[in-house]
């Protein structure tokens, strides 16, 4: 097992956000000096996001990783490879974030605090009955919010925000979850794997975040990803009761 500077992995899946992740990197490492490596997970991006990141592994060296993949895969896929990579490694704490700035960086300090006592620190855009999103169209609103109520309502999950993409695990929880096992995307993949933590008894926590939809470059949400979502929720809780999951 190699040796780490940090027990805690950053994991910024990519694809086409040459305009955004150098700067999310210096900020996270100039930010968190001794606290956390970063994870660069990218889908081949045509906009040479990976050359960015390698010309700043010169700077950050063992702190900075970078995964090239051939194709674009998929968010999931994207974070259960950062997942393998962390746990092989030896991290104890394992973060996922947003490569587009919607995820404030500065909020990571208060998830990692609280990682230390639960299995599962998500960042919430919706706890206390607030509504913490901006620069959202209020359509795109509508469908996050229904999204959450829905899941609640079908999984009894108990979780505001079950499609927040922020989030931070503990890696002695990652491995009781059989990887192999999960194979959903987007919205999916973040209700699935919350679900997967609660129903193996882990603890969950969420904090307060402010999200703030990009201002450079394009989103990833698909018509795919949304209509996963709907029935990936009855796939989980039929899965759970026959003791599949």
């Amino acid at each position: 097992m190699a040796d780490v500077r940090s027990d805690v992995l950053v994991i910024i899946p990519t694809y086409n956000e040459a305009d955004n992740i150098g700067k999310l990197i210096d900020e996270l490492m100039s930010r968190y000096p001794h606290h956390l490596d970063v994870l660069v997970i990218d889908d081949n991006s045509p906009d040479a996001t990976a050359d960015i990141v390698r010309t700043q592994k010169k700077r950050y060296g063992d702190r900075l990783h970078l995964i090239e993949r051939e194709r674009k895969q998929g968010l999931g896929t994207a974070y259960i490879a950062g997942f393998r990579y962390g746990l092989q490694r030896g991290y104890a704490f394992l973060a996922e974030m947003d490569a587009d700035y919607s995820h404030d960086p500065a909020a990571l300090e208060q998830m990692l605090q609280e990682a230390r006592h639960y299995d599962l620190v998500i960042g919430s855009r919706y706890i206390n009955n607030t509504v913490n999103v901006v620069n959202w169209p209020l359509a795109r609103l509508v469908l996050s919010k229904t999204a959450s109520m829905y899941t609640r309502w079908v999984t009894g999950l108990p979780v505001s925000d079950p499609t927040s993409g922020y989030k931070c695990f503990r890696a002695d929880m990652l491995r009781k979850i059989d990887l192999h096992r999960v194979n959903s995307q987007g919205y999916s993949f973040q209700i699935e794997m919350n679900y997967r933590v609660w129903k193996l008894g882990g603890s969950l926590q969420e904090i307060p975040i402010i999200f703030i939809d990009r201002t450079v470059g394009q989103s990833k949400m698909s018509r795919k990803n949304i209509v996963e979502a709907v029935w990936i929720v009855w796939f989980l809780k039929a899965k759970s009761i026959l003791r599949l999951l």
